[in-house]
This record gives C-alpha cells, sequence and structure tokens, in this order.
C-alpha cells in the first residue's frame, strides 16, 4: 500500500488558501480518507467534523492552529452522513459559543439522531464499528441553511449551494476570500495517492441526473481550489477534475447495470466490482471492498427508483 502524505492527527496548511488548514482524521483507520478543515480569522470555523470517533483529532487540530475552543464561531456541516457530521454534538459541546450550520432538511438529524443512525447502519453495512454513536446538538445551537444563505466569518463569506444529487440535506460551500470551494460529496472522492476522482453513490438517495447538475452547480462558482472531504485540496486543473468526475460517475453507473443485467444477482454484482477494485493498493483492502460494495449498492436502489 503506498504510503500517503498525512497521517491520522497530522495537520497540514492548504498552501493555496489563507488560514486554511486541515487535519487527516483517520477516519475508518485509514489515512488519507477523512479530512476536516479548519478557517482560522475573525469568526473560526470547522468545514465538517469527521464520524465523531476520532473528534479529539479536530479539537487537537484547533490547538494546533491557534483557535481557542470558546473562540470557535461556526462547525458548518456539509451533509449530515455521519462520516460528515458523526462528531457535529461532540464539537459543539467542547466549543460552547459555536453555531451549528446544516440544510434545513439535515437539521432534525442533527437535533435527533436516532433515524440517522438506523439508515447509517444499514447504508455502511460492516463499516459500522468504525463509528461511535453520535451526541444531540442542541437545538437552539442550529442554523438551518437553504440555498444561497451566506455565512459570514468576518474576514471571509461562505455561500451554501444546495446539491441534493448525493443527499438531499447536501451543500457545497463557495468562498470568497481565496475562491475555494467546500466540495462535500458533490465532487467525488480524491485520492491523492492516484491523482484521480473516483465514484461515490452510496444508498439511499444517489441521483445520478443531480449529481451531474451538483457537478456544474460546483463548476457555476468558479473555484480556484477544491476541498475534499475525501480527501485534501485539489488546485491544479480543477476544471479537469470535475470533468473527469462528471465523466466517471456516468461510466460507473453503466458498468454496474451491465453486469447487474449479466449477472441477476445484487450480491454477486457486489462481490464482481468490491473483488476487483484498485482502491485496495491505496487503502487498507477492508475499506477498499467496503467502500465499493457500499458504491454498488446505492447504484442498484437508485437503478430500481429510476433515478440511475
Amino acid at each position: 500500500m503506498p504510503p500517503t502524505d498525512t497521517s491520522p492527527g497530522d495537520v497540514a496548511r492548504v498552501d493555496a488558501c489563507t488560514d486554511v488548514h486541515y487535519v487527516d482524521t483517520g477516519m475508518y483507520d485509514t489515512p488519507g480518507y477523512g479530512a476536516v478543515y479548519v478557517l482560522d480569522g475573525e469568526r473560526p470555523a470547522v468545514l465538517d467534523t469527521g464520524i465523531g470517533t476520532h473528534h479529539d483529532r479536530v479539537l487537537d487540530a484547533l490547538d494546533a492552529v491557534g483557535i481557542a475552543r470558546e473562540d470557535l464561531a461556526a462547525i458548518v456541516v456539509s451533509h449530515v452522513h455521519l462520516d460528515h457530521a458523526g462528531g457535529a454534538g461532540f464539537l459543539a459541546a467542547a466549543c460552547p459559543n459555536a453555531d451549528v450550520y446544516v440544510h434545513e432538511v439535515g437539521a432534525p438529524h442533527l437535533v435527533d439522531p436516532a433515524d440517522l443512525v438506523a439508515g447509517t447502519k444499514r447504508a455502511v453495512g460492516d463499516q459500522w464499528r468504525y463509528y461511535v454513536e453520535p451526541e444531540p446538538v442542541p437545538e437552539d445551537r442550529v442554523v438551518e441553511l437553504v440555498d444561497g444563505d451566506a455565512i459570514d466569518l468576518g474576514d471571509r463569506t461562505l455561500t451554501a449551494h444546495h446539491a441534493p444529487g448525493h443527499a438531499p440535506h447536501q451543500v457545497v460551500l463557495e468562498d470568497d476570500r481565496d475562491g475555494f470551494v467546500h466540495t462535500a460529496d458533490a465532487a467525488g472522492i480524491w485520492v491523492p495517492a492516484l491523482g484521480e476522482v473516483h465514484e461515490t453513490s452510496p444508498p439511499p438517495n444517489f441521483d445520478l441526473e443531480t449529481c451531474l447538475d451538483d457537478v456544474e452547480t460546483i463548476r457555476g462558482c468558479d473555484p480556484d481550489v477544491l476541498l475534499y472531504p475525501h480527501f485534501g485540496p485539489v488546485a491544479e486543473d480543477v476544471d479537469g477534475v470535475l470533468d473527469d468526475y462528471a465523466d466517471t460517475l456516468t461510466e460507473w453507473v453503466a458498468r454496474v447495470r451491465e453486469k447487474r443485467a449479466e449477472l441477476d444477482d445484487d450480491e454477486a454484482v457486489e462481490r464482481y466490482f468490491a473483488e476487483r477494485t484498485a482502491l485496495d493498493g491505496v487503502w487498507p483492502a477492508h475499506k477498499a471492498a467496503e467502500e465499493v460494495a457500499m458504491n454498488v449498492r446505492g447504484v442498484l436502489v437508485a437503478l430500481d427508483r429510476g433515478l440511475a
């Protein structure tokens, strides 16, 4: 397995941006998979929170950047899938003055995560062993976002753009200072070790055409930098990366559709792709196989719903 540029707990500066850092959270015991971004400035913020299991690494990143916990002003959740929002309650408890921003569709699930936990267990299967039960976020700490809302951080503003193809509660965040877009899962999974973008299509809400629309939403922001929660910043050939993701996602759905027709057995389709992934050369084999199987399940659900 080739080395990644970071190890769990490492904090790195985003060179193409001003006062933006990210921490490798070690999500799923896999380096180079989960990133939480820390924005230093007049009103400091974190973008996403990880699964909660290693929320202490996010708090340590605040310390490393020099942000006191009581000074954190905003915890911005791109969507409420627990690999992005599972740490929100833990961070809110540790950072008592931070508002928690989330799309209005996802807000109830931060306040009462029971349904979200049940849905996550169904979606991720064996990967649930890496999670912890999320802590609820107090309702009076939650700020609901809709498309076009601005988050004022003093020396920068983040504009939320609804991007519902991956999940109905997903937003991407456009920055007015450095021209970055925090991509949530709307631009796929960036694999730094390969310099490639890979599909993400988990159940139950994956919708191919809307996902392709979301790529165009990001493109419409004319970003200079893409900040990937999975994983890391991309500051070169941004348009090319977005083009590649649209092609990758379209081809991925076509491959799953074709294999389903051939095998006529959904479990066999999952096994087929999980046993042939190239990602086991980058991530631990168990993570690579589980990731691919989950993404196959999402496409199969979408096919059944006429959304792929």
